[in-house]
């Protein structure tokens, strides 16, 4: 088994709350990603961190291609590794 994870990034905590609710949803992810904030250096304000969805994917089932696609519906994208 590998240990592959996809990374998505998204504007806002929000988004990325609905981002996890919808990969289950889509995509039948069952286990539920990590939420990370992730602010930029230097930056202690809200609105200036990206919010960050990790999930495992150890099956490799998870299409990259469309997970951008599907992040891109809340205005993120798939981090490349």
């Amino acid at each position: 088994m590998s240990d592959v994870r996809h990374v998505l990034v998204l504007p806002d905590r929000d988004a990325a709350e609905e981002v996890v609710q919808a990969l289950g949803e889509r995509f039948g992810v069952v286990e539920e990603p990590r939420l990370v904030r992730d602010a930029l250096a230097g930056e202690d304000d809200a609105e200036d961190a990206q919010w960050l969805v990790v999930l495992r994917d150890e099956e490799e089932r998870l299409d990259p291609g469309e997970l951008d696609r599907f992040a891109g519906e809340w205005e993120g994208w798939r981090e490349e590794p």
